[in-house]
């Protein structure tokens, strides 16, 4: 299955989300890492570009969005569950041109790529109740 350039740029995203979480490296640095990977020319770039430096710099914003909705300490959540679940606040909020069953979709696959088992799970579970806080008027929301 050929993977899309938008859904690479949300891979290349999660994985300069999860380095920006564990390292302390700037995130021009990790960006600069990042599209040298071997497959980033796959990407797009602009793409990954907004969700990194967006998500990366409102990352404490959307943590505070995500603490009420589950029902662990936000500390706890895995990195890279944590790492999709910043990508995908950020593109509710500040996307909305991209309809959020794409972007809970997106964020699904993307979980079911890095994350554990039932990682996408537990990602869906937030991202519906983030969805539904973020963009009410986008109607009722249906289980993924």
């Amino acid at each position: 299955m050929k993977i899309s350039p938008r859904r690479r740029s949300r891979e290349f995203a999660v994985q300069a989300l999860y380095q920006a979480a564990i390292n302390d490296t700037a995130a021009p640095e990790i960006a600069a890492n990042i599209r040298e990977s071997r497959n980033f020319h796959q990407a797009d770039d602009e793409l990954f570009t907004q969700i990194f430096f967006g998500a990366n710099a409102k990352r404490e914003q959307y943590a505070e969005l995500i603490r009420p909705l589950t029902d662990r300490d936000i500390r706890l959540i895995n990195p890279i569950e944590k790492s999709v679940l910043l990508m995908a606040a950020y593109e509710l909020q500040e996307m909305p041109q991209t309809p959020y069953p794409v972007i809970i979709n997106e964020a699904i696959e993307v979980t079911k790529t890095f994350g554990g088992t039932e990682s996408h799970r537990f990602v869906n579970g937030i991202l519906d109740k983030l969805a539904a806080k973020l963009r009410p008027h986008e109607g009722k929301r249906q289980a993924h």
